[in-house]
This record gives C-alpha cells, structure tokens and sequence, in this order.
C-alpha cells in the first residue's frame, strides 16, 4: 500500500486482519472452493462477479494479510476517487486504484495506472462486470479487462465465482444480513491478441463455476 503513508498502512492493516475477517469468517461463514488457485504473489489479476460493495472485501479477505500491501482493487474515479472521507477510505484504507470511466474514448489509456501495478508485482481485483448488478445475476462483461489482459499476456486471471454477498448486503441496501457465502476459485488464463475472445473466454469460465456450485444463483 502506497498511500496514507505509515499510519495509512498500520490503519488498512487493523480493518482488514480484524474488522473485515471478523465480518466475513463470522458473520457471513464464507467458505471457498479451490482456494489453491488463488495467486501466491502478485503480478496477477482476480476477475470476480459483482454484486455487493462486500465483494472486494471478501476477496482481499481470501489473500494473506502479507499481502496486502500488494492488493488493488480496481474502482471508478467519479464514485471512489472524490475528495472527502470516502475517497480517503477508498485509496486509503481498501487500496482502490481509481479509473476514469470512458476516458478511452478521449484516446488516453485508462488503463495505465493499472498496468504500471502489475508491472510492481500487484495483484489486482477487477469486477469485469463494471457496476453492481442485481443479487446473484450475471451481468455481460465489459471489454477493460480482455484490454488489460492483451496489454499483459503474461500476467495470470484469476476468474472467481462468489454467491450470497449479494443478498447479504444488495446495492442500496446499507444492512448487513447474515448470509453464508460462498466463492469458487477457477483455473488461470492468460492474454490473447483478441480482446473480444479473451472476455468471451472469461465470461464461459465464470458460468461454468457457477454451473459448478448448482446453486439457482441466475434467479
């Protein structure tokens, strides 16, 4: 973690080894199949449905706490980056790296603060979905990620499946309900010279653990 400086660091380190664990090991009893596949070190992207703000961090959660200085989740600018206590929290405390959402279209990259993170060895949380979507339905992939991925062929995603964070806490509710969640982690998969394939690619991998939990998550 680069911002905040020391006291930042010790404060993320207190809210996510005690407040955080405590939320999702207790109160949600989150549980995780393939745990394995998690990335052991950074540089790596995570690509994860979205459905609740407890989402990024349930995933950080997943990671070891001696790794969380390397942890960044990828969020947009105009809702976490604001001045105020939430930008601070935002970039402070969860590690957000804020992205300007359709500044591509200006021709600027607004996805370089993020390469530039996996070029230190970051690890990367990405919801490729964009925005919160309603409880426990798959929304369509946005083509970011498949641009991050071909911009860094190299670098392993990690596509992760998660089901009940958003019944447990849905967009715009601000009550947490005790739900027992659970995340499933699939196998690696890398970069290709086609953008569209690799979103495609991803968007399969995530059904198919989905599949796998035979849950009625698409409800």
């Amino acid at each position: 973690m680069r911002e905040g400086g020391p006291i930042g660091r010790l404060l993320r380190f207190v809210f996510f080894a005690v407040v955080v664990r405590a939320v999702v090991l207790l109160a949600l009893g989150l549980t995780v199949r393939n745990r394995d596949r998690l990335p052991a070190c950074g540089p790596a992207v995570l690509a994860a449905n979205h459905n609740s703000h407890l989402d990024t961090l349930a995933l950080i959660s997943l990671l070891p706490l001696s790794l969380l200085d390397h942890v960044r989740p990828v969020a947009a600018a105009d809702y976490f980056g604001r001045p105020g206590v939430m930008g601070w929290f935002a970039t402070t405390i969860i590690g957000i790296i804020p992205v300007e959402r359709g500044s591509g279209k200006e021709g600027g990259n607004p996805l370089a603060a993020c390469e530039e993170a996996l070029d230190r060895g970051d690890i990367l949380i990405i919801f490729p979905e964009g925005s919160r979507g309603e409880p426990e339905a798959l929304a369509s992939f946005k083509k970011g990620i498949g641009h991050l991925a071909k911009a860094r062929p190299k670098v392993p995603v990690v596509p992760v499946f998660m089901h009940g964070l958003g019944k447990a806490l849905p967009k715009g509710s601000a009550l947490l309900v005790p739900f027992n969640a659970r995340v499933s982690v699939g196998e690696p998969l890398y970069g290709q010279p086609s953008h569209e394939a690799f979103v495609a690619e991803l968007e399969a991998r995530m059904t198919a653990l989905a599949a796998e939990e035979r849950l009625p998550v698409w409800e």
